[in-house]
């Protein structure tokens, strides 16, 4: 560590904070946001057993699971082009993140409806409530309760997993370092501030986590 690396760290620090806050979290934001929605949907007709959407909805998990994201960043940004469809950067990050991370988080909702006492379902209907109402009212709550830490992880995990969009020319954080890097040759110390501005921000999520897992066992507690 010298006095020019101290300076190279020093001008870089508010590219890479503002390529953070300006791309990083919208892209995280707007793909857990897409990932939570397809894994409720998702999570709800295996509950349901609807016997075609079922099987759909476990080749579709299969598929994902089973494939690296990066793979799947590459065939659709530079793979569907080759048929007529072109997407901008940014909106495929979201949409492969998003249908990426979907697969998982339905498994862990999967998991959290079918961990809800049955008879939850017969009480809702014994007060002439429908299957859409208790679902909203009565199951998924708790099915949310019983998930949260599982998907707070999966925020983590996903605002860390956002630095690979950088391979499909999103210029998110990563993707800025690499630009400085390219200019100044201090792979080092730039990859590390960017490692370190990851590990803050995670951490405050974690410690969030934390203190909103307490939040929700004292409510359940007191219900």
């Amino acid at each position: 560590m010298n006095d020019r690396v101290i300076q190279i760290l020093r001008d870089a620090f508010p590219q890479l904070i503002e390529k953070f806050f300006t791309v990083t979290v919208p892209l995280t934001v707007l793909s857990f946001t897409l990932a939570l929605l397809i894994a409720v949907v998702t999570a709800m007709i295996q509950y349901a057993n609807v016997k075609v959407l079922r099987q759909l909805c476990r080749v579709y998990i299969w598929i994902i699971r089973c494939t690296p994201l990066l793979v799947q960043l590459y065939l659709v940004f530079y793979g569907l082009p080759s048929l007529g469809i072109l997407l901008d950067a940014f909106p495929t990050a979201v949409l492969v993140f998003g249908i990426n991370e979907g697969a998982y988080m339905a498994e862990t909702m999967r998991g959290s409806l079918e961990a809800v006492p049955s008879g939850q379902m017969e009480a809702g209907y014994c007060v002439g409530m429908n299957y859409l109402q208790i679902m909203w009212h009565v199951i998924l709550p708790q099915a949310f309760r019983t998930a949260f830490p599982s998907l707070s992880n999966s925020l983590i995990s996903m605002v860390k997993g956002t630095s690979l969009a950088s391979v499909i020319t999103v210029t998110e954080m990563f993707r800025q370092a690499i630009v400085i890097n390219g200019r100044v040759y201090e792979s080092l110390a730039l990859y590390s501030e960017v490692a370190l501005i990851y590990l803050a921000f995670c951490s405050a999520l974690t410690l969030l986590q934390r203190w909103s897992e307490k939040k929700l066992n004292a409510y359940g507690g007191a219900r």
